[in-house]
């Protein structure tokens, strides 16, 4: 059974979802590719109350590490390499969708993958947040899509660079 829970942030209502023990989900209000939770139970579990306290953390201005919390995004094999990748990226700084295709490109020992395909796998991140896929920009760094909105992009980056 899937338990979402809701809560305020800086950016506004942020949705919680988890199954099994692990986290699957943190969407913003209005964001692309919202899922429908049918049979969602909207309840506190440990999960999602350590989660919204990891949250909490990270608003407050502390840098919380990731493998703090148990994440199990649902995607294909390709889309969750991208996404663990993204777990890699640290506070305040970014990567490039081209730099991520070219780090699967060499561990995988072919000499090109496309920038695009990691960037659809970006976007489609079910965790935003916790999965910072909010650092990846554009080859020359400009601000590129984002699920959330650009405007919460642009927040996040600023807030993540100017907090220690």
């Amino acid at each position: 059974m899937i338990r979402i829970q809701t809560m305020d942030s800086p950016l506004g209502e942020l949705t919680l979802a988890e199954e099994n023990g692990a986290i699957i989900g943190l969407w913003m209000q209005g964001q692309k590719y919202f899922p429908q939770l049918p049979e969602a139970l909207k309840e506190q579990s440990p999960v999602l109350t350590q989660a919204e306290r990891w949250l909490c953390r990270y608003f407050d201005g502390q840098r919380p590490l990731i493998q703090e919390l148990p994440l199990n995004p649902k995607g294909s094999p390709f889309r969750r390499e991208v996404w663990a990748l993204l777990c890699r990226i640290p506070y305040g700084q970014t990567t490039s969708y081209a730099a991520l295709a070219g780090q699967i490109a060499r561990s995988r020992g072919i000499p090109h993958m496309s920038a695009q395909a990691v960037g659809n796998a970006v976007g489609h991140n079910p965790i935003s947040i916790l999965i910072p896929c909010h650092r990846v920009v554009g080859s020359s760094g400009q601000l590129t899509g984002y699920a959330g909105g650009l405007e919460r992009k642009k927040w996040l980056l600023n807030w993540e660079r100017n907090t220690k």
